[in-house]
């Protein structure tokens, strides 16, 4: 069996070692021969990396290990690019959320105004990568779960439109797992869905069980009076997430006939969500406060004992899902995952060129979208706003335009005016002065 080598770009991230842990205990049906991680700060990915190189010295002993902070080292001789960056580290998503919340606005990672200042900082950061690997390793295939994905893939469709890149989200995968605890099933791949929308904004409208038994009168009755939150929730589920999967239910009830992804909740209730945040400590301060900290804290304690015992460190489930891709595409598999792909007609009544989330089927050659057909009205109207907001983002960076820029915040359904959003920008142009092309 083949071989592959693999670069994982953002080797300094929290989820790198969970990624790893994912890359061994699947390399029966993916197997490496090179792991290498890059980052443009040496210093976070040298922790994370002298970790992972005792794991995988006690594991897999054979696969070549090697981080660096040198592009053509890295991008050298590699099958496929693992990127998930961010551009500005915690302390600028801390910026993101906190700055709207002054002016009333929900502040959040990937939606709304934070969500466009996080892509402004992201298009830059995920396009040079895409561009050291087509210099340095042209047939390599870029799974990218660099977030806001659906700012990052309008740009990579715009900017590198011949890019060999594949933008992905487990958003839907989480709640595909709760959704098969609903039902009680063991595993989501014994579910086979139709899913649509765009990136952290859609809806499932089947869901089945592999013997085709629709499983969704139960799940509607369930999530109407639960939200996703499983018959035995997870002790460890933050209190944010569960406040998220519980809103569910109010966002279904909108549309019974569809299960609604959770992220909707920002732009159906903003007012709500706005009412239950705490200006002062918001998401970002609950991932330094805990994530950051028991990852280095346990790369560090693995360094020091020199093995792996000694730090608790987790396989991410999501990175199964970066695993499935891998190896439809290696192996020819034709798995059918949901990806963001160029509409191109998949959905009937929908713009060709916006980057929408469906179902493909994925081989050599990439994703094959399924075809959708139309999609209702209220649907295509949220729709139709967001990809309007994605695009003028893109626009913005693109052209340099305080005035898309000023334009998409305004459009966004999330802000109330077009006054709060320039005061929403004008901060955000403060905050990311470092960061940001300068707009005029």
């Amino acid at each position: 069996m083949k071989k592959f080598s693999v670069v994982i770009a953002g080797g300094g991230s929290t989820f790198t070692p969970g990624i790893v842990l994912m890359l061994l205990a699947n390399r029966d049906r993916f197997p490496l021969r090179a792991l290498k991680f890059y980052d443009n700060d040496g210093a976070r990915q040298e922790v994370i990396a002298e970790a992972c190189k005792i794991i995988l010295r006690e594991q897999a002993p054979e696969i070549e290990f090697s981080y660096t902070t040198d592009p053509k080292a890295a991008f050298t001789d590699v099958d496929f690019v693992m990127a998930h960056i961010r551009v500005g580290k915690y302390p600028m998503r801390e910026k993101d959320e906190k700055i709207p919340l002054r002016h009333g606005v929900l502040g959040q990672e990937t939606c709304g105004p934070g969500g466009i200042s996080y892509g402004m900082r992201s298009i830059g950061g995920v396009l040079e990568l895409v561009d050291y690997m087509e210099q340095y390793s042209p047939n390599a295939w870029m799974l990218n779960y660099s977030n806001p994905a659906a700012i990052v893939a309008e740009a990579t469709r715009r900017l590198r439109p011949n890019a060999r890149i594949l933008n992905i989200c487990d958003m839907p995968i989480g709640i595909e797992g709760r959704m098969a605890q609903i039902v009680g099933l063991k595993d989501r791949k014994e579910m086979r869905v139709r899913y649509y929308g765009l990136n952290h904004f859609g809806w499932w409208t089947s869901i089945e069980d592999l013997n085709g038994n629709d499983l969704m009168p139960k799940l509607r009755e369930y999530v109407a009076k639960n939200g996703y939150v499983p018959p035995s929730e997870d002790a460890h589920t933050e209190a944010s997430w569960n406040d998220t999967f519980a809103k569910a239910k109010d966002v279904q009830a909108l549309d019974p006939d569809t299960m609604p992804n959770t992220y909707l909740k920002y732009y159906l209730f903003p007012d709500y969500v706005v009412a239950h945040s705490n200006p002062e400590r918001t998401r970002a301060n609950e991932v330094m406060d805990h994530r950051e900290k028991n990852v280095f804290s346990a790369c560090r304690a693995i360094i020091e004992a020199g093995h792996s015992s000694a730090g608790e460190l987790e396989i991410d489930e999501h990175a199964s899902y970066i695993v499935d891709l891998a190896t439809a595409i290696a192996f020819n598999t034709q798995e059918r995952m949901l990806l963001i792909v160029p509409n191109n007609g998949a959905i009937h009544n929908f713009d060709a060129d916006a980057m929408v989330e469906i179902p493909c089927l994925v081989g050599h050659n990439g994703p094959q979208p399924l075809t959708v057909g139309d999609i209702p009205h209220f649907q295509k109207g949220l729709m139709s706003q967001q990809v309007a907001v994605e695009k003028l983002v893109v626009d913005a960076w693109e052209q340099r335009s305080y005035q898309k820029l000023w334009q998409a915040i305004t459009l966004s359904k999330t802000v109330p005016s077009a006054s709060v959003a320039k005061a929403i920008l004008d901060d955000l142009i403060a905050a990311n002065k470092d960061y940001w092309p300068e707009l005029h």
